[in-house]
């Protein structure tokens, strides 16, 4: 049974594995779950395909990046391969994280339930309203001065920001967290920020997606 996620093929592959790779990953194991869940213990990858409207190919193609998982005549362990996607998705560790911004949006991400679900620890908020900092969010995050960030950053072990404030301060937040070390960024504030080489940046526009979700309307409606 070969079951080693990293095994010589796949560590040979890693440069060349996309972003649309890894976001797949993490599909797949958001459908183990679900098999998990449902009690099935083995599936193969045409049934898994099947069930969520996925790829067969794909799933085989995706997985030979880190190894073999497969065990012929049988498919996969629903347990093992998620063990061994959260292993190459890195959320074997917990993942100890930030928010800067505690408006609304802040404040909703720190108390969202999936993220520790899923090993993301919302450990701090920041701010820069005095009104604010000293408080918590409801779920109890506390909320700090913005110019404690990287000294916060260091002793907590904070390894990812989520920046939620208006566009006019995103560029001037991103500088601070790249400052305090932080080399991967969620960003939920419009427009486009610069970032230096060895810094991950994922943005998310919400904004872009409901225009995306009027066009689709308006030619509907055409």
């Amino acid at each position: 049974m070969k079951t080693s996620n990293k095994a010589a093929k796949g560590k040979q592959s890693l440069d060349q594995v996309s972003e649309l790779t890894t976001n797949r990953l993490s599909l797949y194991l958001r459908c183990l779950n679900v098999l998990e869940g449902a009690g099935e213990q083995t599936v193969s990858s045409r049934s898994l395909a099947e069930k969520f409207h996925l790829n067969a190919a794909q799933i085989r193609k995706d997985l030979a990046y880190f190894g073999e998982f497969g065990v012929r005549g049988v498919g996969y362990y629903v347990g093992d391969l998620k063990r061994h996607l959260r292993q190459i998705l890195g959320l074997d560790r917990k993942l100890r994280v930030a928010i800067i911004g505690a408006g609304n949006l802040g404040l909703a991400l720190a108390d969202y339930p999936g993220f520790r679900q899923e090993g993301f620890e919302i450990a701090v908020l920041f701010d820069t309203l005095r009104e604010k900092v000293g408080q918590t969010s409801r779920g109890g995050v506390p909320i700090h001065d913005v110019a404690d960030l990287t000294t916060l950053t260091r002793c907590d072990g904070i390894q990812i920001a989520v920046i939620a404030v208006p566009e006019a301060a995103a560029q001037h937040v991103l500088n601070l967290v790249v400052a305090a070390g932080i080399r991967a960024i969620l960003n939920f504030s419009p427009g486009t920020l610069d970032v230096p080489p060895g810094v991950k940046l994922k943005s998310v526009d919400l904004t872009v997606s409901l225009e995306s979700l009027s066009f689709f309307l308006a030619q509907g409606e055409g």
